[in-house]
C-alpha cells in the first residue's frame, strides 16, 4: 500500500514499522475463536498527519492512514514480494523497458465509481506535472511514454533501464473522476479522500482522531473489523496509560515500556507483544549550508564524539542496533565492510583543532574566528527515544568543546517552519527504508529544492553518478557495487552521523486475531485480523 520511502520523514511511530528481514516473533496467543465481522481497532500514535493525498504528504503519519485508503498497482506481501494490488498481472518487454499493466476488473472507488486505466494515467500524470509540490515525481519522470489503449490496460515504456520500475508502480492510485482538471493543492481531498482500499474515511477531528470505516465492496474482501481509529496522542507516556486502560488497542512501545513496564501477567493476559527490526534509521543529520558544518572535518569530529553503543544500549535498552550508513544491515544493498568513525574523543578533539577551532578559557569550550561552536538540534515532540538521544549527544559534545541546544518541536510545526524552509542547524530524524535501495530522492543533488527529501543539502558528484548508475542497470551485482561504493563515501564524508536502526515494539490487545507475523512485520494481512464475536468491545 506504500511506494519506496513513503512515510519518509518518519516520526518513527513505531506501532507498525513494516519491513524487517527476520520474521517477529510470536507471543503466546488465546485460542483462534470463529472469525466475525465487527469492532474496532483503536491505534495509537504520536503524529497528526499534514495531507491525505499521498503525492502530497512526505511524513509518515499521512502515509499511515493513506495506506489503509488507497491502493497501489503492485504491493510487497508477507515475504516482501512484489505482488498484484490493482494490477491482476503484468508483463515485463525483453528489454525491461516496456511494462504492461492489466487492472482488475469490477474495482470500486470509495463513492461507487469504477476503478479504471484512466486513474492510473491521471496520476502519473499529476506526479509529474511540474506544479504539483511533490518529492516523490523522480522515479516517474523516468518514463517515456504512459498510455491507456482501453480501461484495463495501462502501459509505461521507459527511454532506460530503470532498477526500481516495478517497485515504483506501489504508488497510490488516485480518483481521476474528482480530481482531473482541478488544482490538486486545493482539492478537499487532502483532508476528507476517496479510495479503493479496504477503508473508507468518515471522519477528521483535528488534534484528536481520524476515523476509518471498513469498505464492505473492497476487491480483496470486507475487513473483518469494521473501524480503524487512528489516536493522536503527542506523548507516549500518556499514550501508554491509555493503552492500560483500554482507551487504546494498538501501539508502539518504547523500549523502556517493553522491557520494564510491560513484563508482569497482567500486561500478558491483556496484549501480545511483538519484536522485529523496523525498515527504518534515525540519524542527527546537518544542515550543509550552515558554516559550521561546511568542513567534513568538523562532521567527522561530531561523530567520533558520539558514542552510539552508549545511545542503542542506554536508549533502546538493546532493542536495536548501530547505523552505519542508509541501509539495514542484513540487506543485499548494505555493505558491512565500510570504515564507519568509531568512538574516539581524541580523534575528535584532532579533528576540529585541525579545523581550526580551538579551546578558549577554562570551560574549555571551542572558539573559531572569535566565535564559539555553538548550534541547536531539534527534533519531533513525543519522541521519547529522540529526545534522549539528543541529550547523550549533548553530554558527549560538550566534552570535546561543542555547545548543543536541544528544541523539541510539535511534527507539523518541525515539518512546515523548519525542515521545509531549511531553517535548522541539525536534526534528530529518522527515514524509513524502501525495499528497493535505490538513494535518489534522499541523497541526490537534485533533490534539494523545496518539499525535497535531500533537505541537508548534500551534493557529491560522485555519489550522484553512482546513484543513476545503480537505477540502470538491472544486474544486482553492479547495483551492489554502486551502494557499497555510496555507503563507504557517506562513511568518510559524514553528512549524517547515522546512529542507529531500532526494533519495533508494538503491542497489540488479546482479543485481536489472524495476526501474521512475517517479514514484512504484523500489519500486512490486517484486513484478515478479527475479533470473536463474544470479545468485541465496539
Amino acid at each position: 500500500m506504500t511506494t519506496r520511502w513513503i512515510g519518509c520523514l518518519l516520526a518513527l511511530l513505531l506501532l507498525v514499522s513494516c519491513g524487517s528481514g527476520r520474521t517477529p516473533a510470536e507471543p503466546p496467543r488465546r485460542g483462534p475463536g470463529i472469525p466475525a465481522y465487527g469492532d474496532a481497532l483503536v491505534v495509537g500514535t504520536i503524529g497528526e498527519p499534514s495531507n491525505l493525498i499521498p503525492i502530497l504528504a512526505s511524513d509518515s503519519a499521512s502515509h499511515e492512514v493513506a495506506g489503509y485508503v488507497f491502493n497501489g498497482l503492485l504491493k510487497y506481501d508477507r515475504n516482501l514480494t512484489l505482488v498484484g494490488d490493482l494490477a491482476e498481472s503484468w508483463t515485463v518487454s525483453p528489454d525491461g523497458l516496456t511494462i504492461t499493466f492489466n487492472l482488475r476488473r469490477g474495482v470500486k472507488w470509495h463513492d461507487g465509481t469504477e476503478f479504471t486505466s484512466r486513474d492510473v494515467l491521471y496520476t502519473y500524470r499529476v506526479t509529474v506535472d511540474p506544479k504539483t509540490p511533490t518529492a516523490y515525481a523522480e522515479d516517474f519522470k523516468q518514463v517515456k511514454t504512459a498510455e491507456a489503449p482501453d480501461r484495463y490496460t495501462f502501459r509505461v515504456t521507459y527511454a532506460k533501464p530503470f532498477a526500481p520500475a516495478l517497485a515504483s508502480w506501489g504508488m497510490n492510485i488516485l480518483p481521476a473522476h474528482l480530481l482531473e482538471g482541478k488544482d490538486i493543492t486545493k482539492s478537499e481531498l487532502s483532508r476528507h479522500p476517496v479510495g479503493t482500499g479496504p477503508y473508507r474515511f468518515k471522519e477528521w477531528v483535528a488534534g484528536q482522531k481520524i476515523i476509518l470505516e471498513s469498505f464492505h465492496d473492497y476487491f480483496e474482501g470486507r475487513p473483518y473489523i469494521d473501524r480503524y481509529v487512528y489516536r493522536i496522542i503527542p506523548d507516549t507516556s500518556t499514550m501508554y496509560l491509555e493503552l492500560k486502560a483500554g482507551g487504546l488497542d494498538m501501539m508502539g512501545l518504547t523500549p523502556v515500556q517493553y522491557a520494564r513496564q510491560t513484563e508482569n501477567s497482567r500486561f500478558r493476559a491483556s496484549f501480545n507483544k511483538y519484536r522485529y527490526p523496523a525498515s527504518a534509521y534515525t540519524y542527527l543529520g546537518f544542515n550543509l549550508k550552515s558554516p559550521l558544518f561546511a568542513d567534513r572535518r568538523v562532521r567527522q569530529a561530531i561523530t567520533c564524539a558520539i558514542s552510539k553503543d552508549e545511545i542503542v544500549h542506554g536508549v533502546l535498552l538493546g532493542m536495536g542496533q548501530l547505523a552505519h550508513g542508509p541501509y539495514k544491515p542484513g540487506t543485499w544493498a548494505y555493505n558491512p565492510h565500510v570504515k564507519d568513525f568509531g568512538y574516539d574523543p581524541a580523534r575528535a578533539k584532532a579533528l576540529l583543532a585541525e579545523a581550526g577551532w580551538r579551546e578558549a578559557g577554562p570551560d574549555g569550550m571551542l572558539v573559531k574566528d572569535g566565535k564559539p561552536f555553538s548550534f541547536t538540534i531539534l527534533t519531533n515532540q513525543g519522541n521519547d527515544q529522540r529526545l534522549k538521544t539528543a541529550q547523550i549527544i549533548q553530554r558527549r559534545l560538550r566534552k570535546v568543546g561543542i555547545d548543543v541546544k536541544i528544541r523539541v518541536l510539535e511534527w507539523a510545526s518541525l515539518l512546515s517552519n523548519f525542515i521545509d524552509k531549511r531553517n535548522f542547524d541539525a536534526l534528530i530524524m529518522g527515514w524509513s527504508i524502501g525495499q528497493d535501495p535505490d538513494l535518489f530522492d534522499v541523497w541526490h543533488s537534485s533533490k534539494t529544492g523545496p518539499k525535497e527529501l535531500n533537505f541537508i543539502g548534500y551534493k557529491n558528484a560522485e555519489v550522484d553518478r553512482l546513484i543513476e548508475e545503480g537505477r540502470r542497470t538491472f544486474d544486482q551485482e553492479k547495483r551492489k557495487h554502486c551502494y557499497y561504493r555510496i555507503q563507504e563515501i557517506l562513511a568518510e564524508e559524514q553528512p549524517y552521523t547515522f546512529l542507529y536502526v531500532p526494533d519495533a515494539l508494538p503491542a497489540v490487545s488479546a482479543r485481536f486475531r489472524g495476526i501474521d507475523p512475517a517479514p514484512a512485520g504484523i500489519m500486512h494481512n490486517f484486513i484478515k485480523w478479527y475479533v470473536p464475536k463474544e470479545e468485541r468491545v465496539h
